[in-house]
């Protein structure tokens, strides 16, 4: 009767997380053009791209934002966030809510097209046909990769292994001070032996 109770409890939590926690993974358009995406760059002997958390919520952010805007707007979007950011509204505070790092995000690329009902191979093809965007594709420096959609937009966000594309998390007030201590106490104590 014991162990009844006691898987019973334990049975509890997993049942509660299992059927009222959310899934994390993209939606049906997104994943398909992800795997076509991937396919694609193997088809270019590169590396499929990684799926990268924070270049997935900056992509859902930029998606939610641009949702409302016609698609002729598209072209006002350019795709490189290094020279001249690309023109998407509130980007900054984007960037901070999925908790990156302005300074590891400048060698990435937002790739946002739009495309009525969000067909997948017309979206894949918007990516792999049209040079504006195949190009990045095509480079291997881009090693990651996350998708958001709204509406009739989907968001590519691209980002590199290297420290200025990696998208990697903002850095904290708490951090730097702690690694300043720690070089202080560091020299306080080589000057003390010496």
């Amino acid at each position: 009767m014991a162990s009844f109770r006691i898987g019973l409890f334990l049975f509890a939590p997993v049942f509660v997380f299992l059927f009222l926690s959310t899934p994390a993974h993209c939606g049906g358009e997104e994943d398909s053009v992800f795997k076509g995406i991937n396919s694609y760059r193997q088809a270019q002997n590169l590396q499929p791209f990684n799926q990268n958390k924070k270049a997935s919520c900056l992509a859902e952010e930029v998606a939610d934002e641009i949702e409302d805007e016609p698609c002729e707007t598209v072209n006002q979007y350019a795709p490189g966030l290094s020279a001249g950011n690309p023109k998407i509204p509130n980007l900054q505070k984007h960037i901070d809510k999925c908790d990156i790092n302005i300074n590891t995000t400048i060698d990435g690329a937002i790739l946002p097209v739009c495309v009525s009902k969000l067909e997948p191979t017309v979206v894949l093809s918007n990516y792999t046909h049209n040079n504006r965007y195949a190009r990045y594709l095509n480079n291997s420096i881009y090693t990651g990769a996350g998708l958001g959609s709204e509406h009739d937009w989907m968001v590519l966000v691209l980002t590199t292994n290297t420290t200025t594309g990696s998208f990697s998390a903002a850095t904290s007030l708490f951090a730097d001070v702690g690694a300043l201590m720690g070089l202080l106490m560091l020299a306080l104590l080589v000057l003390m032996i010496n």
